[in-house]
């Protein structure tokens, strides 16, 4: 294959790289901290692209190409930290009590590195010669084309920047504010039903509503059915059946929530994610099937590649994979090392490894095509985790049965949880790829410089996850984990975790509520039948996706509510603006203020975070106030609603300003 050597423009530079990393950072302790409170991560990509172009625009030669390689190293923060969806799950089980550096980093860049790898082959099939929209992808390089091709977009840049700032500031303000007691942490009401009970609440969480702005409408409309399902209708029903005059309406109504409810929220998430996985089967085969009849070609006809073609090598990205096994082997037989399993460590080994490299190639497939339809963000991660910890836990537990205990039970428990980390982090960082190549397209960037940025920030998340997670796990702990060490009394809920754990645990135990899991099975199908109504009635306009809903009806009404609210104010503002010439630049000022809510809240509380661990003290920012729970509840609606609307005014006043340069 003849490779044609031409002279690009400046991508790869080393300025760019070490800003690629700071962001990075930054980013992935953000996210690592919103997903193990809510179970939710954004795509950190356009707010990336926004702060380089701000700040390389001091060098006059700085290039769309070098901006788009800072996006794309610090766009692995908002997927990486998707590995807290299972890792926590360990602490949860009782397997560590601490949060190992280096086995968490090496899960964390073996299944990075191999999501590049295995998604390089899909480029041509799922990109460049595909009709996938990417949202996000093209959302980010129109972004990047407005912020380096004219005075405006330069303004815009500098606009832009400015609204993460003061997304960041007002967030972590009233954060600091819930902290001191000086406003409620959650606004929420609790009512008797007959004989049953029910009731709402909502966090008091300015990223959640910036969560909710940038998942949109469709996401939001998604969880509010989910909420209504929830607690408009299985809470009130199954409280009746089982009345209490001893709990209060609150009690009562989450108790029943906790134990029953959610695991039939559990079984919808299993039930849509597997309907929209199969759905994906042909197109996701059509692709690779595409992908290697173009290497075939270009190996045959000795075509010249344009720079613009030009992926790593199908040489390296197989010796790569293969490398990577050993590394994978080593990590698994450490972790087994010592314990109840490691006479059986020769063959979980084995079993692992091949499970990574097998389900990881489909796991990666299937989250680049989805990355392709609908987007990072709303990439069914869940759906994934779920599938690969039902894989893995099947797996790992053929190997062990003759020799099943309690003991050996819970080993192999924790070794799925440590395989299925590994595969996530594959699917994720496949999923990344994909999106940042379709960015790079658009932009004319050169794809193997783009893979190569990817395996920067893939590194660079890896590295910063397991002191953060460690810090969280010292101050605050995790719900349902033993938390020996935790200082505050407010553990993080990290509900992706919980549910994987809970899966892996009912699955090698046999414990599980199946018929619970069952009756939520059914309502995922159900919800898959109402969605395919809904897309075929409005001609694809509109859609319920049945995934959201399911995930709305297992996390708790506090982290669903503020969603839904963000989802539709975003609605509102992006409709007021829509017809403004302006209206394009508000929008995407807005986006970038509730990067900022996500940002700032997140950081705040990992700084927090550090604070409780240095002092000692749970709550060393709460001061007494005197106030009652329900003026704090007030007082936190107010505050939040004028802050929230005052940067809206913000936005599209920036907006007129862009556009009148």
């Amino acid at each position: 294959m003849t490779i044609l050597a031409q002279a690009g423009p400046k991508e790869i530079t080393v300025r760019g790289i070490l800003l690629g990393i700071v962001i990075t950072l930054i980013f992935t302790a953000a996210q690592v901290y919103l997903g193990l409170k809510v179970g939710l991560t954004f795509a950190t990509s356009i707010p990336a692209a926004v702060i380089s172009m701000a700040l390389l625009s001091a060098f006059r030669d700085a290039t769309i190409q070098e901006n788009n390689i800072v996006q794309t190293i610090a766009s692995a923060a908002g997927t990486l930290a998707s590995v807290i969806f299972v890792l926590p799950g360990l602490l949860m089980i009782g397997w560590w009590a601490n949060v190992p550096f280096w086995p968490t980093f090496g899960a964390c860049a073996i299944g990075g590195v191999l999501g590049v790898m295995y998604t390089v082959p899909l480029r041509r099939a799922l990109v460049s010669q595909s009709d996938l929209p990417y949202p996000e992808g093209v959302a980010a390089a129109e972004v990047l084309k407005v912020g380096t091709s004219s005075r405006s977009g330069a303004a815009e840049g500098k606009a832009g920047l400015m609204a993460v700032v003061w997304g960041s500031l007002a967030s972590a303000l009233f954060a600091a504010a819930a902290s001191a007691k000086l406003l409620a942490a959650e606004v929420a009401v609790h009512f008797k039903v007959g004989q049953g009970a029910t009731g709402i609440g909502a966090a008091s969480s300015l990223a959640l509503l910036g969560a909710g702005h940038l998942m949109g409408i469709t996401v939001g409309m998604a969880m509010l059915a989910g909420l209504v399902i929830a607690w408009g209708i299985l809470v009130p029903v199954l409280t009746a059946m089982e009345p209490s005059a001893a709990l209060s309406a609150a009690d009562h109504a989450n108790s029943i929530w906790s134990s029953k409810v959610r695991i039939i929220g559990a079984g919808a998430i299993g039930a849509a994610a597997i309907v929209t996985l199969a759905g994906l089967a042909k197109p996701v085969m059509g692709g690779l099937r595409s992908a290697l009849e173009a290497s075939r070609a270009a190996k045959v006809e000795g075509a010249v590649i344009d720079r613009k073609e030009q992926d790593l090598p199908i040489f390296i990205v197989g010796l790569v994979t293969l490398i990577m096994m050993v590394p994978a082997g080593w990590l698994l037989a450490t972790f087994l090392q010592g314990g109840v399993l490691e006479s059986l460590s020769f063959s979980l080994v084995a079993v692992g490894v091949g499970y990574i490299l097998v389900a990881g190639i489909f796991a990666a497939a299937v989250c680049g095509y989805m990355a392709g339809l609908i987007g990072s963000s709303n990439s069914p991660v869940s759906g994934i985790a779920i599938l690969t910890i039902l894989g893995a836990s099947l797996s790992v537990g053929m190997v062990g049965k003759h020799v099943m205990g309690p003991e050996v039970a819970h080993a192999l428990v924790a070794f799925a949880l440590f395989v299925t980390t590994v595969v996530l982090a594959v699917a994720v960082i496949g999923n990344d790829n994909l999106q940042d190549l379709k960015t790079g397209q658009l932009v004319g960037a050169t794809p193997w410089k783009q893979q190569v940025a990817l395996l920067i920030g893939v590194g660079a998340g890896s590295a910063v996850i397991p002191p953060v997670l460690e810090l969280l796990n010292r101050a605050n702990g995790f719900a349902g984990a033993p938390n020996l060490q935790a200082i505050s009394d407010n553990p993080l809920a990290a509900p992706q975790a919980t549910l994987i754990s809970t899966l892996a645990k009912g699955v090698i135990g046999n414990d599980l509520p199946w018929n619970l899991v069952m009756y939520g099975a059914l309502l995922g199908l159900a919800l898959v039948v109402v969605n395919f109504v809904v897309r075929s009635v409005s001609k694809k306009r509109y859609s319920l996706p049945p995934l959201g809903v399911g995930l709305a009806i297992y996390l708790p009404s506090a982290v669903t509510a503020p969603v839904v609210v963000g989802a539709v104010a975003g609605w509102m503002f992006e409709r007021a603006v829509s017809h403004a010439t302006w209206g394009e630049s508000a929008k995407r000022m807005a986006v970038l203020i509730m990067s900022g809510f996500i940002v700032g809240e997140s950081l705040f509380n990992v700084a927090l975070a550090g604070l409780i661990v240095a002092s000692g003290v749970g709550e060393p920012l709460a001061i007494t106030t005197g106030l009652s729970e329900e003026v704090r509840m007030l007082i936190a609606l107010f505050v939040g609603g004028a802050i929230v609307s005052s940067l809206y005014r913000w936005a599209a006043k920036s907006a007129r300003r862009v556009e009148a340069v």
